[in-house]
């Protein structure tokens, strides 16, 4: 498998390097004809990963003339201040620039950017420079997110590493009880935060109980043979509609008793985590279960007092471990709640401040990192979001109730 990196160094430019080294060692197993496919409108092939989040640091850090101008275009994704931007429903359509001149334009922005850090003028775009080590994070989680879509819709179910690993038993869910009380959540200063973390604010949050693990693939199955995806009562109406129209009846990469993973096609392993399910079949399942989706108050101050540890990128399993489950790692846990800006939420001048705020609607907030999530990237206060429909990411369940 490509070597993982630790985690970040303390000093900017090595975790810089640290990085960018990672993102090519994901990358590495991969052919020039696997990092320019696109497998649909939602993912993006390896190639545009590459080539996107090195303009990232030459149009927000380096600034100056371009080391091409068409990648301007090419590799803007959704920044409107910037300029103009090839459609994402045909990133995959990009033929050329070919997979060498993308990794030649890397090295030529590693290049100017290691030259800026032997100036004095890093540490005035310090700040920009954390964003873009931040930026490139989420993109390695979607190199493999999307990776893993494309090869399953290859008949051959290619397999993105040849690892073998071993299964961890689960025990019954216990729960953990919290009192009613006003608590405060949010990024409170310490280290990178992104702009949706903030600013830091009090909540009051009635009594509740927070299941100590994950919902598992046994679990999950017990809620299919009882009907689950059949079941209209369980189901909000958008949900019920698209289980309909995309003949939804398990989680996205499950084939019988098989499921597809980054390590090829295997058998389901009962204890494991389930995965790749959509916030619609993760509410459905709760209310199948008799309990509900924690807010995402309700899971911050959860994972506030739990260690920053989990079966994370770092472990080379790319894949859900089971066993007792801590906050962080596995799967990105669906809340009930909405993506919205918290009280007092103001956004960045510049195209820099459309990084999150113009997506707060019409999502729902996932916690706790994946198994293909960096270590160094996740925190109690991290807010992820996607569309109630999306299943091609690693997501999974933990349930709450009312105490």
């Amino acid at each position: 498998m490509p070597a993982i990196l630790p985690a970040a160094h303390h000093h900017l430019a090595g975790r810089y390097a640290a990085v960018r080294a990672q993102t090519e060692a994901l990358a590495a197993p991969l052919s020039a004809e696997d990092c320019a496919l696109q497998s649909m409108p939602e993912a993006s092939p390896v190639k545009w990963h590459l080539g996107h989040t090195s303009w990232f640091f030459e149009t927000f850090v380096l600034g100056g003339a371009p080391w091409r101008e068409e990648f301007r275009v090419l590799f803007n994704s959704y920044y409107v201040g910037v300029g103009e931007r090839h459609p994402r429903p045909e990133r995959g359509l990009l033929s050329r620039p070919s997979l060498e001149e993308v990794r030649a334009y890397r090295a030529s922005v590693d290049e100017r950017m290691q030259a800026l850090f032997r100036s004095a003028a890093w540490r005035e775009r310090a700040a920009l420079i954390e964003l873009g080590i931040n930026h490139e994070q989420q993109h390695q989680e979607l190199i493999l997110t999307d990776v893993k879509h494309l090869f399953s819709r290859n008949p051959l179910l290619p397999a993105y590493l040849e690892n073998e690993f071993s299964s961890v038993d689960s025990n019954p869910i216990g729960w953990r009880g919290f009192p009613a009380g006003v608590r405060e959540i949010g990024h409170d200063g310490a280290g990178f935060a992104f702009d949706n973390e903030q600013p830091r604010h009090r909540v009051f949050a009635a009594a509740f109980a927070l299941a100590d693990r994950l919902v598992t693939n046994a679990e999950f199955r017990s809620f299919i043979d009882d009907g689950g995806y059949r079941r209209a009562e369980l189901w909000l109406s958008e949900g019920w509609d698209l289980r309909a129209a995309g003949d939804w009846g398990a989680p996205l990469y499950w084939r019988e008793r098989e499921e597809f993973t980054l390590h090829g096609l295997r058998a389901i392993v009962p204890t494991e985590p389930v995965l790749h399910v959509s916030y619609f079949e993760a509410d459905a399942y709760a209310r199948w279960a008799g309990a509900r989706l924690p807010t995402e108050a309700e899971w911050e101050i959860a994972a506030q007092s739990q260690p920053l540890e989990g079966n994370l990128l770092e472990s080379g399993r790319l894949h859900a471990a089971g066993g007792p489950s801590p906050a962080f790692g596995d799967a990105w846990q669906w809340t009930s709640s909405a993506y919205a800006p918290y009280p007092g939420f103001r956004t960045a001048s510049g195209a820099v401040g459309e990084y999150n705020g113009k997506f707060m609607v019409n999502q729902y907030v996932l916690r706790g990192g994946s198994c293909a999530t960096p270590a160094s990237h996740v925190r109690a206060s991290y807010r992820n979001f996607f569309p109630a429909a999306a299943r091609w990411q690693f997501s999974g369940v933990r349930l709450a109730r009312n105490a």
